[in-house]
């Protein structure tokens, strides 16, 4: 059964930092992305950033230069570093992996969510 496991998060002021990291157990075939989706309260599920096995990173526009995500796919890891916070970013953030195992199609699997707060 796999399991992804969130550590981390936690409450902040504006301007600081926190890291959050996740751990996946379990066999995953064919994981080839990690990464991160927050959601606010009131708000739907938004992604925060992506690494590809390949290292290829992706962004949601609003994080970038404050935020870095790190990870190591072939070891089920991944850690997202959260600089310059604001009390937009408050949210639940959710680890994520995608593994897609040929003719299986996408398999997504996720975190049970870590509470991010920033304070004004």
């Amino acid at each position: 059964q796999v399991q992804l496991v969130e550590s981390g998060g936690g409450l902040v002021q504006a301007g600081g930092s926190l890291r959050v990291s996740c751990t996946a157990s379990g066999t995953i075939f064919s994981l080839n992305a990690m990464g991160w989706y927050r959601q606010a309260p009131g708000n739907q599920r938004e992604l925060v950033a992506t690494i590809t096995s390949g290292g290829t990173t992706n962004y949601t526009d609003s994080v970038k230069g404050r935020f870095t995500i790190s990870g190591d796919i072939a070891k089920n890891t991944v850690s997202l570093q959260m600089n310059s916070l604001k009390p937009e970013d408050t949210a639940v953030y959710y680890c994520y992996a995608r593994s897609q195992p040929t003719g299986w199609g996408t398999i997504n699997y996720w975190g049970q969510g870590t509470q991010v707060t920033v304070s004004s």
